[in-house]
């Protein structure tokens, strides 16, 4: 792999400010970064990000580029599109996509970009908001163990658990089967939550005993008991419609490998439900309202 002189980060959302700005602290190379938006960017650059004002700037000064973008359509454009990294002609030779995308997406990509000099590796993120301002990610990656050798020092500014998955998309793979069984997990979690509330059972008590019992999970402790018991989704964390999306990805993949998931297509379809209902932009979580009020 060619040598790593600078880097840069493409996506200053909700996930890649944080992620970004611990890169910007920790690593001991120059980042230049760009978003849509310029108040990530200002905030960014008081701690010592070179900021640019398109992805052009940011492929011409840097080798290795990180994106967090909200779905594979936005890391096509910004890869492929006009403007974007490969019509820069730039010095980036390793692109790292930290966002949720489409395993076969993913590997097409990778195949598209090596015809023009450029490594792509898939590395998608999980845990909450905290985690990457935190710089605790659970960070999953799919590309030869070289590339992965080379740009684990810089994952590791953002995460603490950095797993080698296997070849291109496998990163992918793991990532939205993760999410998957949280999804889930969570629609059972609300489920119980309405009967045990309709049976006259406090729901923190019932989530409580849950939790040390054989039914504790991350699920249950996180919005088990910080969203669902009080009956909160805001929607600055992780909304209905990025669920969705997620799950959509999952089932994709069982389609591709002919497996019928049943239990992931109800949670899809409770989801989308969710969403129609006007929760879109909420916590997902708020798929308990729909189940509390179609009762019986």
């Amino acid at each position: 792999m060619k040598a790593i002189g600078s880097l840069g980060f493409i996506g200053l959302g909700v996930m890649g400010e944080p992620m970004c700005a611990n890169l910007v602290r920790k690593s001991p190379l120059p980042v230049t970064g760009t978003d849509l938006k310029r108040e990530p960017m200002e905030r960014l650059t008081a701690i010592g990000l070179k900021p640019a004002d398109t992805i052009a700037g940011v492929a011409r000064a840097a080798d290795v580029i990180f994106l967090s973008l909200p779905s594979g359509a936005q890391v096509e454009e910004v890869c492929f599109g006009l403007g974007g990294i490969v019509a820069a002609k730039g010095r980036v030779h390793t692109v790292v996509d930290m966002s949720t995308s489409p395993v076969k997406l993913t590997r097409e990509l990778a195949e598209r970009m090596a015809a023009h000099g450029i490594t792509f590796v898939d590395a998608p993120v999980a845990r909450m908001r905290q985690a990457a301002k935190d710089g605790t990610l659970s960070i999953m990656v799919g590309g030869t163990p070289e590339v992965f050798g080379a740009v684990r020092p810089f994952l590791a500014t953002m995460g603490t658990d950095i797993t080698h998955c296997g070849g291109i998309g496998s990163g992918q793979v793991v990532k939205v089967l993760n999410n998957m069984v949280v999804f889930m997990t969570v629609n059972a979690l609300a489920e119980a939550l309405a009967i045990g509330r309709a049976a006259g059972v406090d729901g923190a008590l019932l989530f409580d005993v849950m939790s040390k019992g054989s039914a504790d999970s991350f699920a249950l402790r996180t919005p088990g008991l910080k969203s669902l018991v009080p009956d909160t989704f805001p929607e600055q964390t992780f909304p209905t419609d990025y669920a969705i999306k997620d799950i959509k990805l999952a089932l994709e993949l069982a389609s591709e490998g002919s497996i019928d998931a049943q239990a992931a297509k109800h949670t899809r379809e409770m989801l989308e439900a969710t969403s129609k209902a006007g929760y879109g932009r909420a916590y997902y979580p708020a798929m308990i309202r729909l189940i509390e009020a179609t009762k019986v």
